[in-house]
C-alpha cells in the first residue's frame, strides 16, 4: 500500500472503496442556495449500505492490513456510524470484529453493527469512555485496533469523498465537512488541496463538543472536560492527533 495521505494513496483508496460504496450522487438544494445565495449541493452519504461514509475508511483501513493482523480479529470504538463501517468491513475480509459502543448509543446502531456478524460490548455513556476500554481489550486480547478517526490510513478512505465531489463539480469553491473526532475532515481537506489549492473547507461542528475550536484556540490537541450534544456521531471530547497538522491547511 502507498503511504497515506498522499495523492497516490488517495487514489488507490478511491478505486477500493468504490466495490463496497453506493454512488452518491451530489444533490442540489434550491432553498438552501436561495437562502445563501449560492449554489447549495448535499452529499447524501446517509444512502451507503450501512449508513454512513464511515465504511470507506475501514474498508480501506482493514484493506492494508496483514493476514496475521487480520487473523488476530478487529476491535473498534463507535458511537454507531464507524461501527457499521468496521463490522461490514470485516465481514467481507472474513475477519472477527469486536465493537465497543457507548451504553447510550441507539439500539437501531446497536442491532445494525450485530447483524453484520459483529461482537458488540457495551460500555461507557459517551464515546471516549467506550474508546478507552477497547484499547483495554485490544491489549488483552491481541485483537488489531481499527480507530474511527486518528489514523491516516482510515483519513484516508475519507478523503476519498472529496475525489467524488470534485469530479462531479470541478467548480466547487467550498466544501463544508462535519468534524467528531477529524477524520473526514483531514481525508477531505489534504485531497481537496491535493486537487486544488484554491477550494476552502470549512469544518463544522456542535457548540457543545467544540473540541476543534478549542485545539486551534489553544495551539495543540486539548481534550474537553464535558459534552453536551444530541449529536452522537460528533460527541467527542478529544479530536484526532495524527492529522491534526492539516486542519491549518484548510
Amino acid at each position: 500500500m502507498a503511504e497515506a495521505m498522499t495523492l497516490e494513496a488517495f487514489e488507490e483508496a478511491s478505486e477500493l472503496v468504490s466495490k463496497v460504496t453506493s454512488e452518491t450522487k451530489l444533490v442540489y438544494s434550491e432553498y438552501f442556495s436561495e437562502q445563501t445565495g449560492n449554489k447549495v449541493y448535499f452529499k447524501p452519504e446517509n444512502m451507503q449500505y450501512t449508513g454512513a461514509y464511515k465504511v470507506r475508511g475501514a474498508y480501506y483501513k482493514i484493506s492494508t492490513l496483514t493476514e496475521e493482523e487480520k487473523e488476530r480479529g478487529l476491535i473498534a470504538a463507535s458511537a454507531g456510524n464507524h461501527a457499521q463501517g468496521v463490522a461490514y468491513a470485516a465481514k467481507l475480509a472474513g475477519a472477527k470484529a469486536t465493537i465497543v459502543m457507548p451504553n447510550t448509543t441507539p439500539l437501531i446502531k446497536i442491532n445494525r453493527t450485530r447483524g453484520y456478524g459483529a461482537n458488540v460490548v457495551l460500555y461507557g455513556d459517551v464515546f471516549d469512555e467506550a474508546l478507552h476500554h477497547a484499547f483495554e481489550l485490544a491489549e488483552q486480547n491481541g485483537y488489531t485496533f481499527i480507530h474511527p478517526f486518528d489514523d491516516l490510513n482510515v483519513a484516508t478512505g475519507q478523503g476519498t469523498i472529496a475525489m467524488e465531489i470534485i469530479k462531479e463539480l470541478p467548480t466547487v469553491d467550498y466544501i463544508l465537512v462535519p468534524i467528531g473526532g477529524g477524520g473526514l475532515c483531514s481525508g477531505v481537506s489534504t485531497l481537496a488541496k491535493l486537487l486544488n489549492p484554491k477550494i476552502k473547507v470549512i469544518g463544522v461542528e456542535p457548540s457543545g463538543a467544540a473540541c476543534m475550536k478549542e485545539s486551534l484556540k489553544e495551539g495543540h490537541v486539548v481534550e474537553l472536560p464535558a459534552i453536551d450534544t444530541i449529536a452522537d456521531g460528533t460527541a467527542v471530547k478529544r479530536l484526532v492527533k495524527s492529522c491534526s497538522h492539516t486542519y491549518r491547511k484548510m
